[in-house]
């Protein structure tokens, strides 16, 4: 299952550090619930991500408060892509089935 969407990068800062995140939007986090019967730690899905010309391998992570999943981007990727908080990035990603 593959899905493209558009989003804004958004900080999320803990006491140690801070990272940087997109969100799902609901109707494709509610696909991925649909499609996914295994999921790793904490309700993770595994995921091939590509932005631009940027791929990775990474999981999204369910995000209670946000009721929806959360993808983290690495700041390689970020400064690859030119990505900046607020302003909206295409992500495409793809489940991996294990």
């Amino acid at each position: 299952m593959q899905l493209t969407f558009t989003t804004e990068p958004f900080p999320w800062h803990s006491d140690k550090t801070s990272w940087v995140f997109v969100a799902v939007p609901p109707e494709d986090a509610d696909a991925i619930d649909d499609a996914t019967a295994l999921t790793g730690g904490f309700g993770s899905v595994k995921v091939q991500v590509q932005i631009g010309d940027t791929s990775w391998s990474t999981s999204l992570f369910p995000s209670k408060e946000m009721e929806t999943y959360i993808l983290p981007l690495k700041k390689a990727v970020r400064q690859a892509e030119g990505i900046e908080e607020g302003k909206p990035v295409e992500v495409t990603v793809e489940l991996v089935h294990v």
